[in-house]
């Protein structure tokens, strides 16, 4: 699932951007003062220690009707056990705010579009595209319109604990952030809300939302590269090496091989739109468009491209290396004679981490009490998101379904639009964002019936389509088309009943019963049971398309033909039940083999398969020949460094012959390596220091400088391509945040080049020459340069004695607090960050430390957590979270956990009452106060 900010560091461009950051340092300069740094004097005690929780004694909390034990280990994990079902989400709703309320509090303002209350006028553009795509709105409407009386009870019962525990505290008292924050507003922390919790599912839901980057990519490639060389750059799916998730008998999923009715499009659905489909029907880089016309469609795109990267992505940078591993493995093929389940999922290092580990307990299990759950929940949310209960356990990945679409809009006079040559009235709705220390500022959000338009939110915006390629039977451009953003999370639904029904699920039957009601963001649900079954399902709310439209590019809104037309239905979605290999394994892969059948249309934009090949590998080699996977060995496949694209070019950079004695001591760290990267490996360090710059010298440097990374230059010598001229050279700098550039690095990039290894003379192995290297025209040539520049950076990052180098050294992780800890002078991040650690793993490995090749080697996304289910002995289960329960800076459990994360160990993980009586190190009782 990349440093990713969710408060201040999400600000906006320009000035704006400039007077945020200008406050926010008033703010880390406080906090400084605050904790006496600078002056020779020692953080206060009573300042550090005031936000801490009470975890031992006794505390009256209204409401209750029963008392309530808190019982924590000595990693501050809760294990709650209440009486009632109100009682026990009462009671988590007070204890997540004790850990955690500061981290609640930002995330609530960033989901309704109001860090300007919080962080001053540098947020405003980011409120005013957050308010645009409505979040707040869609929230309150599921929460009105869609989720049970029994759901609306227990977000109910979770605020009214979350604001218990808020009632006669200070901001100070109720964490450290807001001692500092409060010398520079007059913010006053308003009561927890239903809907606060609501809105959270609309956050994960965007940064999981498929591959509306991978859209917006495409046409910006359109600029620079034709449709062949798009193509090849987007391969298809390799099914022949990679099995997808469901692989035995898809008629079990619900799916017929007749198809899904109504999924098979109107004539010319082979086609591109606007290439061979209908005139004016859509939009297209090929046809009577041209490259010339593309051009205008990047120019408008990159704009949107940078408003939407303005979003705080709370779990990671949306693309192709975001994802996670799952795997369930049947009792027959166990030690233990029943399943066992793990998950990662790969999310953004934040600090805290972005899970809370909490086990939820009823007494005894009746009607009044119907929870026994233990796993990873959201701070903010009520319920276990991942995890086990009594009976059953789950895990996610994200099933990547294209969900969303960009429209064009030909924009009319009067406030309309056009729709199949009628003009029709915008949706307007009036947002007052609300600026600390500062005015108030007022937006119109405008929405056609695809959606809410995304240009409207930048005065950069305001060209956005004026030079869009359509073919000539389109609209007159006028002052140019807007963008309109549809989305099927911008549709109320009842994901929040999933979570509970999901909790208390007995067996797959009930399981796929919750699933179907979870239905945004799509996700890859697997489940095992204690009675030792296995099952997979697929959820989510998928759109189906016609008259063409793959979803891979934007089309026209102004043709109905273009609408969507339904959604897949749920009892359609695959599935499968105890199939005969014994386990399934899920990690962002194709979910069906789409050539079998055609008609399931999920994406055309999967993860191209090499962590969960790599997954079906390890399993299928330790079972072979009768051979059983014990926990243990659950584990140790989590942390699996092979790396895939090694294996494929490792040979091929031994053959090619190194003149140069100090290139060719580097290349010798490739011989007899065994292709794993393990932190103290200096070949992995090398080989993918390698591969960093073939990418960069065959593909990033002819990318458009809206993919390149911010601040990268190249001379260019016209907007079609790098001259190969440096003698009028004209200079042009990236665009875009390292976190998200491209060439990324990931497995598509594998297969890319897999596709062209082979070709000794592909167009793509051409570079130019530089100041200090000759051109090249063949892939050894480009390897060789590639090899002599690793050599070069390494020595400058590492030292020239290669017996020093190891890919820890290069592959960091350092946890940033997600507010005071990405911006400001380095002493106040010393204060709230951590780190950094030398990690092995990498990009597209299962232990999924992943980097981006195009900004650097640094980790931006990593197994945020991982859990080994045993399904035997519930007690014999493992966990560890990525940092620690508690978001208090200098807490014992800030980040107690993160070392034992770097070193793949796990803790135990305690469920029945004797194992957590076992385990406890400390005890809060809650008891009824008099309202209760």
């Amino acid at each position: 699932m990349p440093a990713t900010p969710t408060a201040p560091s999400a600000a906006s461009a320009g000035k704006k951007k400039k007077r945020g950051r200008a406050r926010l340092l008033v703010i880390v300069l406080v906090l400084a003062i605050v904790a006496g740094v600078g002056y020779g004097t020692y953080w206060s005690v009573s300042t550090v220690r005031a936000s801490f929780p009470q975890a031992s004694g006794e505390l009256t909390l209204d409401g209750l009707t029963k008392p309530v034990d808190v019982k924590r280990d000595a990693h501050g994990i809760p294990q709650i056990y209440a009486s009632t079902d109100a009682d026990l989400f009462r009671a988590q709703g007070y204890v997540q705010a004790q850990d955690r309320f500061w981290e609640m509090d930002v995330r609530r303002h960033m989901t309704s579009g109001r860090l300007s209350e919080m962080f001053g006028s540098g947020q405003v553009e980011t409120d005013a595209f957050l308010r645009t795509l409505g979040w707040r709105q869609v929230a309150q409407q599921e929460y009105d319109k869609k989720l049970s009386p029994e759901t609306k009870k227990y977000l109910q019962a979770y605020a009214a604990g979350v604001n218990e525990y808020l009632r006669g505290r200070s901001s100070k008292d109720i964490s450290v952030e807001y001692a500092a924050l409060g010398f520079t507003t007059d913010y006053t922390i308003e009561e927890w809300t239903p809907v606060d919790s609501v809105a959270w599912l609309k956050a994960m839901a965007w940064d999981l939302r498929g591959n509306m980057q991978d859209e917006i990519d495409r046409s910006l490639m359109t600029s620079r590269l034709d449709k062949k060389q798009i193509d090849e750059l987007y391969p298809k799916y390799p099914f022949d090496r990679h099995k997808p998730i469901v692989e035995e008998n898809l008629a079990k999923s619900g799916s017929s091989n007749t198809g899904i009715p109504g999924n098979t499009g109107t004539p010319g659905n082979t086609g591109t739109p606007g290439n061979t489909g209908n005139p004016g029907s859509g939009i297209g880089t090929g046809g009577n468009n041209g490259v010339g016309s593309a051009q205008g469609l990047q120019a408008q795109l990159s704009r949107i491209s940078a408003n939407l990267d303005k979003i705080p992505a709370l779990l990671g940078p949306n693309g192709n290396g975001i994802g996670s591993n799952s795997w369930v493995v049947a009792g027959s093929k166990t030690t233990t004679g029943k399943p066992l389940l793990a998950n990662d999922p790969h999310l953004a290092p934040q600090m805290p981490s972005l899970w809370y580990q909490m086990g939820l307990h009823c007494r005894e299990i009746s009607a009044q009490c119907q929870y026994d759950t233990a796993g990873y929940t959201f701070s903010g949310m009520p319920g276990v998101v991942i995890g086990h209960n009594q009976d059953i356990a789950w895990g996610m990945t994200n099933l990547g379904a294209d969900v969303s679409d960009l429209y064009l809009e030909k924009v009319g006079p009067n406030n309309t639009y056009l729709y199949d040559n009628k003009e029709k009235s915008f949706k307007t709705r009036v947002e007052t964002i609300k600026v600390a220390g500062g005015g108030s500022k007022k937006i119109t959000v405008r929405s056609t019936d695809n959606g809410p338009l995304v240009s409207d939110r930048n005065a950069e915006m305001e060209s956005v389509g004026q030079k869009a390629p359509v073919s000539n039977a389109a609209p007159d451009r006028g002052n140019g088309y807007a963008v309109a953003l549809k989305w099927t999370a911008l549709q109320p639904g009842r994901s929040m009943d999933a979570v509970f029904e999901m909790n208390r699920a007995k067996n797959f039957k009930e399981f796929r019963g919750a699933a179907a009601h979870f239905e945004v963001p799509s996700q890859n649900l697997i489940y095992a049971d204690t009675a030792g079954n296995i099952g997979y399902q697929a959820p989510g709310t998928v759109p189906l398309r016609q008259n063409g439209h793959d979803g891979r590019m934007p089309v026209a809104g102004w043709d109905s033909r273009n609408d969507w037309k339904g959604f897949i239905p749920q009892s359609r979605m695959p599935y499968e039940y105890n199939p005969k290999r014994g386990y399934i394994v899920t990690a962002n892969q194709a979910v069906v083999d789409s050539r079998k059948y055609p008609d399931l249309k999920l994406t055309e934009d999967w993860g191209y398969g090499a962590r969960s090949q790599r997954i079906n590998d390890l399993i299928e080699s330790k079972t072979k020949d009768g051979g059983k996977i014990s926990t243990d060995d659950m584990r140790t496949m989590q942390m699996d460094n092979s790396s895939e694209i090694a294996k494929l070019l490792t040979p091929y950079l031994l053959k090619i012959d190194i003149d140069d004695p100090q290139i060719r001591e580097a290349q010798k760290l490739l011989e007899g390596w065994d292709y794993t990267q393990e932190s103290d490996s200096a070949a992995a360090a090398y080989f993918n220091g390698v591969w960093r710059n073939i990418l960069k010298l065959a593909f990033g440097n002819k990318m458009p400088k809206e993919l390149r990374v911010e601040g990268q230059c190249l001379y260019v010598r016209s907007a079609d391509g790098p001259v190969d001229d440096l003698a009028k050279p004209t200079r042009e700098c990236g665009e875009r945040d390292a976190d998200a550039a491209q060439p990324d690095g990931g497995d598509r990039w594998f297969e890319v080049v897999r596709n062209l290894v082979k070709d000794e003379k592909s167009d793509w192995w051409s570079s130019p020459a530089s100041r200090t290297d000759k051109a090249t025209t063949t892939r050894d040539e480009l390897f060789a340069r590639a090899m002599e520049d690793a050599r070069w950076e390494l020595t400058a990052k590492l030292g020239k004695n290669i017996n020093t180098w190891n890919w820890g050294r290069l592959h960091q992780l350092t946890l940033k607090n997600q507010t005071l800890g990405t911006e400001g002078p380095g002493f106040i991040q010393h204060l709230l960050n951590r780190g950094p650690w030398n990690l092995g793993g990498g990009e597209a490995a299962v232990n999924a430390t992943g980097w981006n090749a195009a900004g650097g080697y640094e980790v931006v996304w990593v197994p945020s957590m991982r859990m080994v289910v045993n399904l035997s002995d519930l007690d014999k289960s493992r966990w560890i979270n990525l940092t620690g329960a508690s978001g208090h800076a200098y807490h014992s459990n800030y980040s107690d956990q993160t070392e034992k994360w770097a070193k793949g160990e796990l803790l135990d993980w305690s469920f029945s009452k004797a194992a957590v009586d076992k385990s406890t190190a400390e005890t809060l009782v809650l008891k009824p106060g008099p309202a209760g």
